[in-house]
């Protein structure tokens, strides 16, 4: 999708006047995207996750998938979970297949394209409370209460804020990758049905290149998001 080069080369002139206020939404638009080191099209999207990890008010992770191992390349990392996640969000949209670089906003709709993703990001949401915290070597997560909204899985995401990859092979051999907010770990703690939760997990347990956390109380089957937050762990 050569698009992407164009679009997001204009994505820091489409993000300006559209930023969310503090009082307008009290958590984080959870933008996901799906992206492969062996893929062609996927710097550029990258570029503009990187972009959108900056803004206050989004919660920016990139899921690395393993489909793009046959161009000749493995992604070191990527993540068999990853695919597993976008095949359910393929089937939800109704898309033929999966493919890379595809975003998908708050569980509820995917993008190929910027505009669709700035509209999002002023668009109003469900924020059910949920808090992180780092204690006595324990990630503590409390999950509020909301009645009114659909059984949902709260689910554990980690991940590395930045890392640069020299590609060898591949389709994109020859260049130095710059990725942000890298999937890392993905574990459903539970299910949260509209009374306030909480969970526990051994900071020890966690992969020790993760730099930050997120937690996604997300409806069964990688349906809508209602609540988000993140921390870094150090």
């Amino acid at each position: 999708m050569n698009s992407w080069i164009r679009l997001c080369l204009t994505a820091g002139v489409a993000l300006v006047g559209t930023a969310v206020q503090a009082d307008e939404a009290s958590r984080p638009v959870v933008i996901e995207l799906f992206t492969a080191q062996g893929c062609s099209s996927c710097p550029p999207a990258d570029a503009y996750l990187g972009q959108l990890s900056e803004r206050p008010g989004v919660l920016a992770l990139a899921f690395h998938v393993d489909y793009w191992d046959s161009s000749g390349w493995r992604d070191r990392f990527e993540l068999r979970q990853a695919v597993e996640r976008q095949n359910v969000y393929v089937r939800n949209f109704r898309r033929p297949s999966a493919f890379t670089p595809q975003f998908v906003i708050d569980g509820r709709k995917d993008a190929i394209d910027t505009p669709t993703i700035v509209q999002a990001l002023s668009e109003p949401r469900v924020a059910v409370p949920v808090t992180l915290a780092v204690d006595a070597g324990q990630l503590v997560v409390d999950v509020g209460e909301k009645q009114g909204e659909r059984a949902s899985d709260v689910v554990l995401v980690t991940y590395l804020r930045h890392a640069e990859t020299s590609v060898r092979r591949g389709e994109n051999s020859g260049k130095s990758l710059e990725e942000f907010n890298i999937v890392r770990s993905i574990r459903t703690l539970g299910e949260w049905k509209g009374a306030a939760a909480n969970y526990k997990v051994s900071a020890s347990s966690l992969p020790s290149d993760a730099t930050d956390v997120a937690v996604l109380v997300q409806t069964h089957g990688e349906g809508p998001i209602v609540g988000a937050a993140a921390k870094p762990l150090h």
